[in-house]
């Protein structure tokens, strides 16, 4: 099996036609310059490499007991998908992420289904505006 570098930096880049998007991969463009601490990043992508490592492992000792059955990369790659959803959509899955990330919560106190809370055109205006005024002149 292929190691993964953990030095190394993906992420997805827009297409140059959405300047908005490209903002957001563009430090000098952005005027929040970032919106997630990097340590807290960090290890949340640790944490998720660690989940998918533990699905993996978990997904070859069912194959190598005779207890699962594939006929196709393609099978294991939905098997392997739905297992992280299932894992991601229960309190246990969440909260290791939490935890990974310093944070101490109750199962009970895990926000399942978070709402989207998406800022209106007004509300981002009125930020980028508060911005502006804090800036040294």
């Amino acid at each position: 099996m292929q190691e993964i570098n953990p030095q190394e930096n993906l992420a997805i880049v827009p297409a140059k036609s959405d300047p908005a998007a490209m903002a957001l991969f563009d430090p000098a463009a952005n005027p929040f310059r970032m919106v997630v601490d990097p340590d807290m990043r960090e290890n949340m992508r640790e944490a998720l490499l660690r989940l998918i490592d533990c699905h993996d492992r978990e997904l070859a000792k069912y194959m190598a007991d005779g207890r699962l059955c594939l006929d196709s990369y393609k099978e294991y790659i939905e098997l392997f998908a739905r297992s992280l959803k299932e894992c991601m959509e229960s309190r246990e899955g969440v909260g290791y992420l939490m935890k990974a990330c310093g944070f101490e919560v109750t199962p009970e106190s895990i926000n399942l289904d978070p709402e989207w809370r998406w800022a209106d055109e007004k509300t981002t205006t009125a930020v980028i505006a508060r911005d502006e005024t804090a800036k040294p002149h």
